[in-house]
Parts: C-alpha cells; structure tokens; sequence
C-alpha cells in the first residue's frame, strides 16, 4: 500500500507508474475521496471544539447558579452531530482504503518502462548450454522413459495440471528441496519455517495478492481462506501487525511450501509437463531489513538463489523485469530463467523481488528505531530458492545421457543414497 501523503503529494508519480505496470487504477478517484476525508476530519474537530466550550459553559452556569437547560440542548445536538461525523468518517475511510488497496507499488527508477516480458533486461548469463551428439529428450518423454512421473494417473486424481511424481522422481524432487533448505539455513544463515499452507484473507491482503488476484487462487468458500500461490505469502505475515526490534534486523526466513495457483486464463500456453502447473514444490527466502539495507538485501537474495543454480550445474539468465512485466507489489524485480536443452528455451525457475514498505503497510510490520525510538516500517523482499518444477525440467534435460541416464548432480548424490546416475 502507498502512503497516502506520497499520493497526495506526487499523483502525477503515481499515475505514470500505475499506467506503465499495465493497471487502471482511478487516481483522481482517491485523491477527491482524500480531500472529502480531511474536510470531514475538519468539521468533526470544529464540532470537538465546540462540544468543549459549550461543556465549559454549562459547567459555568451551573457553579453561578444560572438555567443551563438551554446550554445542556445545545450540547445534545452537538454530540448528536459528531457523532453522525464519526460514522460518515468511518464510512468514507473504508472506501478510501479499499480504493488504496488497488494501487500498485511505485517501481525503482531503474526500472525500463516496458509492456512485457519481451521488454526485460538481460543483466547476466551464467554457465554453458549442453551441446549434444544426439537429439535430447525433453522431461517428459525422459520421466516416461525412467518413469519419473505419472502425469495420467495424476490427472485421475485431481485433472489436468498436477503433477504425480514416483520413484527416482519423487526422491529427485524430495532431494531437491532438502538441498536447498540445508544451503540456506547452513551456508546463508536463513531460520527455517515450516508454515500453514492456507492463509486467511488479511494475510493474503497483507502480501498484495488481494484483491487484485482472487480469481487466480483456490478459494475454500465456507472458511473463506485460500491455498497460498507462494510461500511468500505466510512467511511475510510471520511478523503481521507487530513492531520487531531495530536490532533484530535483519530477519531472514526459509521455507519450503507447496505452491496453489489456478492459472486462468493460461490455457493451451506453454502447459507441457511440469512447465506450468496448479500446484509446484518452492523453497522461499524471505528478508525483513531496514530500508537504507534493502537494495543490498535483494541482491543478496539473488545470489543466494542464483548459488543454487550454480552448485546444480544448470545454465541460466538474471533478467531484471520491465515495468509491464512487474508484479503488482514489486518494487525491483529480478526473473532467474533456467536453460531447458530438450525444449531449447529459458524457463522462469525464481522471481527475486523488492517490495520497499508496500507489503509491510498492508501487514502492518515495523520496527522501532534504537536511534530515536520513532517507529518506522521495514522493508521487504523474497525470492524463490528456488521452484522445483522448471528446476526439475532443466536438471533432467541438461543431464541427459545418450544411453537416456540422468547424472545426478554431486550436491543432490547425499540425498539419494550416493547415487551418481538414474536409469
């Protein structure tokens, strides 16, 4: 959320950044509801004012020993009137916030103004594209080789766009997430979290994902609660509501979660085995910090998923997203694409994200200053470290053998018995 004062402030600002982030949000909407607020806040500290007065007066008369009938109906029809006041305040300032829920995050000047992901900018490439002496599988036709996944069965269990996972392939997957959960916490000093994986309404509000998103998320209706798209989401509202310590800053949480998303409106794209899927296994990194730490902290949070990549051996590219291509909460975001040899194309595995205090106005999460003991909101990022299921795409097309084996990468061997090869 955006500080109302920054909006009232800086509109034209704010209008440039919502018209470039593709979002039609009516700015003039919520500045005239803002000055109808301040004008209401106005005429009820007039009529406090006058409530005091006249209770003066009343207190007055009474010790002279004069009729204060009069004065006493005057102090009704005040009191009447204020509070009238309060309620049409509190009206007003519902709709005022519902309105500056739907604003996105300004963006970092860094940003290219852009329409999509075709606006990116590369900013790295790292490793080398395996080149071949034989025409590579994609993971599909190698998990049905090995008999890693079973997307037909899955589909009986559920429908399309679930993956079912067997065998090598669930120890693939499994191993994964343990890697990646002992890198962070032993190697990065994140405190692991193993968290809901349903979250209330306040907590998907507090995250930016509504009300925005609603309709892309799997709803339990009579609960009103929602599978989390990401694990984003209940590791950023562990500090909901709360004022932390300047010297417990920064905060640095891990978490493995399934991941919920309906995809609407995705049909017939890029839909092939795991590429894009209703539910997928992430490993998130999340970080409360100070706001000067920021821009540092998100780097650092793209290395710490970029290492991971690295010590798997699987090329990739860091783009940094144009404004059309940034979520509605980022304020700085980086994509982490794999490289993908049976396909031949880049697959988003990670989004590392600067939200500034947007996310932390929502949720209300602050710290208080050691300095001057003032409270301030902190400032937070996450990243994936990274999803499974393009990392799984890339792992097993890239290390493909011509006899059709799958080198296991040496990082992973630990967690499947030692074992160097699947066949």
């Amino acid at each position: 959320m955006l500080d109302i004062k920054f909006i009232r402030n800086n509109p034209e600002l704010v209008r440039e950044c919502v018209k470039n982030k593709g979002e039609k949000t009516d700015i003039s909407l919520i500045l005239k509801l803002d000055r109808k607020h301040k004008a209401l806040l106005f005429e009820f500290e007039e009529k406090r004012k006058l409530q005091n007065a006249v209770s003066k007066d009343i207190a007055q008369a009474k010790k002279k020993g004069e009729n204060a009938d009069t004065l006493i109906a005057d102090m009704k029809q005040v009191a009447e009137e204020t509070k009238v006041l309060q309620q049409k305040i509190k009206i007003l300032e519902e709709e005022l916030n519902g309105e500056l829920l739907t604003i996105p995050n300004i963006f970092d000047e860094s940003v290219t103004i852009g329409n999509d992901e075709a606006d990116n900018k590369l900013i790295r490439e790292w490793g080398v594209k395996p080149v071949f002496d034989f025409k590579p599988l994609d993971h599909l036709e190698l998990s049905e080789k090995l008999g890693l996944m079973d997307f037909q069965r899955a589909a009986k269990i559920t429908g399309s766009g679930y993956p079912c996972y067997i065998g090598w392939g669930a120890k693939l997957e499994r191993a994964l997430i343990n890697y990646m959960l002992d890198f962070q916490t032993e190697v990065n000093g994140y405190t692991e979290v193993f968290p809901p994986f349903i979250a209330n309404r306040q907590t998907m509000t507090g995250t930016g994902q509504l009300p925005k998103l609603e309709n892309d998320m799997y709803h339990i209706d009579e609960d009103d609660l929602f599978l989390i798209p990401t694990g984003e989401v209940p590791l950023t509202n562990l500090h909901q509501n709360e004022i932390l310590s300047e010297d417990k800053l920064p905060l640095k949480y891990t978490a493995y979660t399934p991941c919920f998303r309906r995809e609407a409106g995705s049909y017939g794209k890029d839909t092939k085995g795991l590429q894009r899927i209703h539910q997928f296994n992430k490993v998130e990194l999340v970080q409360f910090v100070k706001p000067e730490d920021s821009e540092k902290a998100l780097q650092e949070i793209l290395a710490n998923a970029e290492a991971i990549l690295q010590n798997l051996g699987i090329p990739y590219r860091v783009m940094q997203l144009c404004s059309g291509d940034l979520s509605f909460a980022a304020y700085k975001c980086y994509d982490i694409e794999v490289w993908s040899a049976g396909m031949e194309k880049y697959l988003e595995a990670s989004s590392c994200s600067n939200f500034i205090d947007f996310q932390a106005r929502r949720a209300q999460i602050r710290f208080r200053s050691s300095q001057d003991g003032k409270v301030h909101y902190v400032h937070t990022l996450n990243g994936s470290g990274v999803a499974t299921s393009r990392t799984m795409i890339a792992l097993l097309e890239n290390n493909q053998t011509k006899q059709g084996e799958i080198e296991v990468p040496e990082v992973l061997r630990k967690y499947i018995g030692g074992r160097e090869k699947i066949a």
